[in-house]
């Protein structure tokens, strides 16, 4: 049964909006469709010629399935942004939806993190499918301050995150993960653009990388900031600070329009915020990048 404020979501999202009497039929013929394979995996396509693998009722992938481009502005940020010679960095990449779009629809360079075991097989079966493996480097473990290894939930989809002690008060399943830092794992690389969504976790992962946050190269960061980082004594607004200090700005993406929209030095409260510097370089490539297709519509 959906709830009221998920089937809003799938009815206000931009790209079923915008085919609003094929977007609707649509939904109702996967949730029918999916309910008669469990456990089944559907590969759909995503971008341009790139597909994706869909687990039905893992929101990670089903998502895409729903609506075409889960994060809708933040995705198009990346499609409009990158270009085939860029490095784009991943933290927490989940079954690698936006390594995808990056290295499959793009052609862009990518290094990859994803610590939970089932999920990385999930991401490399993606890279498989889209014949990208030259393109993507991708490592099971998670990124933090320091070398060390942490405990990981592994069953809550893309709500997996770092454990407070060695196990969960719960029961729930675990497991033990390499952890090291950014500035080690891309030794002396910065890439244009870097994706950081750790569950709260982010805090540790910017700790990690003031080489990478310095480098000039790197224009772009889109980050989850929900209020998870107060398990672990973490704020965001500290991290917002930390961003700001290093000359990045906050905004919003309209990818329709291309239009970046001034969030004025504030940041999301609940999901992605965009920061940006360099914003003449940005501004342009937004401009000029070629259009992609979703779902047969361009953007």
């Amino acid at each position: 049964m959906i709830d009221v404020k998920f089937w809003r979501y799938l009815t206000d999202h931009p790209l079923n909006r915008r085919a609003r009497f094929r977007g609707l039929p649509r939904i109702i013929r996967w949730y029918i469709a999916t309910s008669c394979l469990p456990n089944c995996q559907v590969v759909i396509p995503f971008v341009n010629d790139a597909k994706l693998i869909v687990t039905p009722g893992q929101w990670g992938s089903e998502a895409n399935a729903l609506c075409g481009l889960h994060d809708f502005s933040d995705m198009g940020f990346l499609l409009h942004f990158l270009r085939p010679h860029d490095l784009f960095c991943d933290v927490g990449a989940n079954i690698g939806e936006y390594t995808i779009l990056a290295s499959a629809a793009i052609g862009s360079h990518s290094i990859s993190f994803e610590p939970v075991g089932s999920t990385y097989s999930e991401f490399k079966r993606n890279i498989a499918i889209n014949q990208i493996t030259p393109l993507v480097d991708v490592r099971q473990m998670a990124v933090g301050s320091e070398h060390s290894h942490v405990q990981l939930s592994t069953d809550q989809d893309t709500q997996n995150h770092v454990l407070v002690g060695s196990a969960r008060l719960d029961g729930g399943a675990s497991a033990l993960v390499e952890v090291d830092t950014l500035d080690n794992l891309l030794t002396g690389n910065a890439p244009q653009l870097l994706k950081v969504d750790v569950e709260g976790w982010e805090h540790e992962v910017f700790q990690g990388a003031t080489n990478v946050l310095h480098d000039p190269r790197l224009s772009s960061v889109i980050v989850e900031l929900n209020q998870s980082g107060a398990r672990y004594g973490f704020s965001d607004e500290a991290i917002h600070q930390e961003l700001l200090e290093y000359g990045f700005e906050t905004f919003r993406y309209q990818p329709f329009e291309r239009r970046l929209i001034s969030l004025q030095k504030k940041h999301h409260r609940a999901g992605n915020t965009l920061y940006v510097r360099n914003l003449d370089i940005v501004n342009e490539r937004l401009r000029t990048a070629p259009q992609f297709t979703v779902r047969d519509i361009w953007i």
